[in-house]
């Protein structure tokens, strides 16, 4: 079949690239002039199947909003009036209880081990190297973080994911070179996950998608998308041209795409923010990756560069750096590795993601023939890219997915 993907952010791309190993005509269709230069711009580069969780936990609304009037904070609100966004908190708040939190963590990790799986034979059969690194540490400074974070602990331990907790000491042993004066209750460490550099993995797959007859056009804006007798239509400017289906893959421009549809997802944009700056004192930096739990902010080591990544800004309808966001991330990277770089002369960075109230992404058929959807990852997109687009490629193709989809398809939302 002809099929078009819309988006080549990494959901975007792995998802061309499976289409076309499965025998499929893919053309990508992307408003800028490059892949990833979106949300997978600025992506923490996480891989972390092990601790991927529902931004919905219980008390995570308390403990988001008590940062609320401190100067730096992992939530920021903009436009607060938005009816469209207090209507997607609420929602979020009613998927905050503990069954809730276990069903929806469930089905975000079945996609997230089955990603992982890919991407390791990915990377086995094509060689790749994306600066990846082993290991995840998420850090504690308080007893009540520790104490918020024990559905998750919980969680892990039935089932059976590897993962220890060390003391202060037991953590500073893994990363040399944390603050010793930075407050730190505990932490936990993931031995069997990683990172690396999503950006790059996203143009070694464009490379290997156009290998195998993947067709890239960039600078194109989508207007609509319309069904046609045969299959669909889609709006580009002032021309338009026909497809059999297309996969929306387009992030936080897929809602304006869908509404004309009739097809109106409970997504909601959600903006994040990056610093990246380069590494002056090596002994001063991080090993690996880690995630500081209080604000929600990852610290992650890419080759000679250090990414501190985070923040939830609801609202926000443009790129614009808001001070009160940068000062978040240059907190906490000075907090934790303060001789590591000059984190003021980082390379800033803003984009938006699609979040849905309850966590997993929505992957498969809509109920408009010949329109399919890969969307709604938010700041995991990395972690969950490669299965989902496997997932998404056998779904089009008419072949049994490996993994149950129970949760997983945009069926949950009828």
């Amino acid at each position: 079949m002809q099929v078009a993907v819309v988006g080549a952010g990494v959901v975007g791309v792995c998802t061309a690239y499976f289409l076309a190993e499965a025998g499929h005509q893919v053309v990508v269709i992307e408003r800028r002039n490059n892949v990833a230069e979106e949300a997978s711009f600025g992506d923490s580069g996480i891989l972390a199947p092990a601790s991927i969780a529902p931004w919905a936990a219980p008390g995570a609304a308390k403990s988001l909003l008590s940062h609320l009037l401190k100067s730096e904070s992992p939530l920021l609100f903009n436009r607060m009036l938005d009816p469209s966004m207090w209507r997607w908190i609420r929602r979020w708040l009613k998927e905050c209880d503990i069954e809730r939190y276990q069903i929806n963590r469930n089905r975000m990790q079945r996609i997230a081990f089955y990603s992982d799986q890919i991407m390791r034979q990915l990377r086995e059969l094509h060689q790749l190297d994306y600066e990846q690194a082993p290991g995840y540490l998420q850090l504690f400074r308080s007893e009540r973080d520790l104490q918020l974070a024990k559905p998750a602990f919980d969680f892990l331990a039935a089932h059976g994911i590897p993962h220890d907790f060390p003391d202060a000491d037991g953590a500073r042993a893994i990363e040399p070179a944390l603050n010793p004066h930075t407050p730190l209750a505990g932490s936990l460490h993931l031995p069997t996950d990683e990172s690396g550099n999503c950006p790059l993995f996203t143009r070694q797959m464009r490379q290997l998608a156009q290998a195998i007859g993947v067709e890239f056009h960039f600078g194109c804006n989508v207007k609509s998308i319309r069904q046609s007798e045969h299959g669909v239509d889609i709006q580009i400017e002032d021309r338009s041209f026909a497809a059999d289906r297309v996969v929306l893959a387009s992030g936080a421009d897929s809602s304006k795409l869908l509404a004309p549809l009739g097809l109106h997802l409970p997504v909601y944009p959600v903006k994040s923010y990056s610093a990246t700056a380069t590494i002056r004192n090596f002994e001063s930096a991080p090993v690996a990756a880690l995630m500081d739990e209080s604000y929600k902010v990852a610290i992650t080591r890419m080759g000679n560069r250090i990414r501190i990544s985070g923040m939830a800004e609801l609202g926000a309808r443009t790129s614009d750096l808001r001070q009160a966001g940068l000062n978040t991330l240059l907190k906490v990277g000075y907090d934790w590795f303060p001789d590591a770089c000059n984190y003021n002369t980082a390379a800033f960075w803003s984009g938006t993601s699609l979040m849905l109230p309850d966590g997993p992404p929505l992957i498969g058929a809509t109920q408009v023939r010949n329109v399919y959807v890969n969307i709604g990852h938010g700041s995991t997109g990395w972690a969950m890219a490669a299965g989902s687009a496997r997932v998404l490629a056998d779904i089009v193709s008419g072949r049994t997915p490996d993994i149950d989809l129970d949760g997983l398809t945009p069926l949950r939302f009828r």
